[in-house]
């Protein structure tokens, strides 16, 4: 059975005037439509124009659902009365908010304020027979903003539940034509719950448009950041981080998932110490670029023996772990250098939401926090430097045979592709015979340098040198 909606204050009050303007467009045959996916086909719905301040923003939109967390207290008031001025307030300033950063404006809201000032509204809303805002919240608040008092939207049946509205709102998000996309993590919320509603991945993927294999990658994304989040919570104090702490890392997450699930199949503790010092890498707000050079080895190869002493963790042991249903059977629980390695992205999980939590501890607790942070950051960059040193050099030391491999594949190109040319009468022979020249003089210059180099020259090297030795 579908969810409904608590009725809202003035809900009455708006279903008689939606009823009323509702018959006045109707009588209009000519009056304007809007198209929505409702209960799995298509439905025209009548236009009308309703005042702004009369309709309610959706507390459930995904628009700002990550967001929602930024002040728990003005969240709690949203679940427990998302119809109260407190509640609606707190909505209207989330959708005019910067994302992944809500202490500033969005650039897109005001953007969207001046359209609105300079040409009007030109697509209609989608509101509920209640006066719940489905479609168009972020217009209705920038409407509000610049003191418009009407917007045009289209309204959904009357037996219109809580379910449906989700369903109609997902479904125009994820039409190509919308505009605004919703953010990274409030895009894998709206997949969870979806998922959650007994949906199959692959019906959720193709309504995201994205690959099966991606909805399964941005899914471990969800479960690494939730967990990050428990993992980065004080207990006696209840800070932590928020879901908005990781929305401009999503490139870094997807390759790092891609990269540790590579690693897992042949090495899983390898995998762990990858994962755990990217991670660090990320809370650190380093860019991808650098945390890509975060391999397996990174916390004992480049890391570890720079470490302060605020950041070093106490010695980790391994220890058996018993396997519930299963007596006698135990494993162990993760390698020293595993424990170690975790230890730290905890306590820096730790120290970046004490600096972040701003009036929730002392001053002096954040500037701690803060001072750890920036302790971490010098530490990692060395570390980053030489692990970058060492990623060049192995490039060096891969270059060479693989130009050959390239040069060799080419050839072997050509020669598929000579007798073919030839039959054709495509083959410029005078440009085939130049084109040989180059190709010895090339050679002849990489024997220089390879005799130079080896003193017992290899198979490989020995032609080499034979072939391009003079007559």
């Amino acid at each position: 059975m579908a969810v409904k909606f608590g009725v809202p204050p003035e809900g009455e009050r708006i279903r008689s005037m939606v009823e009323e303007r509702l018959r006045q467009a109707m009588a209009e045959n000519n009056g304007a439509k809007v198209t929505v996916e409702w209960r799995g086909e298509q439905k025209h719905l009548s236009v009308i124009s309703m005042p702004v301040d009369l309709l309610y923003l959706n507390p459930d939109t995904h628009r700002i659902r990550a967001q929602r967390t930024l002040d728990p207290e003005q969240n709690q008031v949203l679940e427990e009365e998302p119809w109260s001025e407190d509640a609606q307030d707190y909505l209207a300033l989330l959708l005019s908010r910067n994302p992944a950063n809500p202490t500033q404006t969005d650039p897109d809201f005001t953007a969207l304020q001046d359209e609105l000032d300079d040409f009007g509204q030109k697509e209609p809303g989608i509101i509920s027979p209640d006066g719940i805002l489905v479609d168009g919240n972020t217009r209705c608040a920038a409407l509000r903003k610049i003191g418009i008092k009407d917007i045009r939207v289209g309204v959904l049946p009357a037996d219109t539940s809580r379910r449906d509205i989700n369903n109609v709102e997902l479904a125009l998000q994820l039409r190509k034509d919308k505009r605004r996309e919703y953010s990274y993590i409030n895009r894998l919320i709206a997949i969870e719950e979806e998922l959650a509603n007994g949906r199959r991945p692959e019906d959720v993927a193709r309504d995201f448009n994205i690959k099966t294999t991606t909805l399964r990658q941005d899914r471990w994304v969800y479960e690494l950041v939730n967990d990050a989040i428990d993992r980065s919570k004080d207990p006696a104090t209840g800070v932590g981080l928020r879901l908005v702490d990781f929305e401009d890392h999503q490139e870094k997450l997807r390759e790092l998932q891609r990269d540790y699930t590579k690693l897992a199949k042949t090495d899983p503790d390898g995998a762990e110490q990858l994962k755990e010092s990217r991670l660090a890498m990320v809370v650190l707000n380093y860019p991808k670029t650098s945390v890509r050079l975060a391999e397996a080895d990174f916390h004992t190869r480049f890391l570890d023996e720079r470490l302060p002493d605020d950041l070093r963790p106490a010695a980790q042991d391994s220890a058996a772990v018993s396997i519930p249903g299963l007596p006698g059977v135990a494993v162990q629980d993760g390698t020293a250098v595993v424990k170690a390695t975790r230890a730290l992205t905890d306590n820096l999980l730790k120290a970046k939401a004490a600096a972040l939590a701003g009036a929730k501890l002392t001053p002096a607790e954040v500037t701690q926090a803060a001072a750890k942070i920036k302790s971490a950051r010098g530490t990692f960059d060395v570390a980053v430097k030489m692990a970058g040193q060492n990623a060049q050099l192995q490039k060096r030391k891969i270059a060479v045979p693989e130009r050959l491999t390239d040069a060799a594949d080419y050839v072997n190109q050509c020669a598929a592709e000579f007798a073919e040319a030839k039959a054709k009468r495509a083959l410029d022979e005078d440009s085939f015979d130049d084109a040989l020249l180059t190709l010895r003089a090339s050679l002849a210059r990489l024997a220089k340098q390879a005799g130079r180099t080896f003193s017992s020259p290899g198979d490989g090297v020995e032609w080499l040198l034979n072939a391009t030795r003079e007559s």
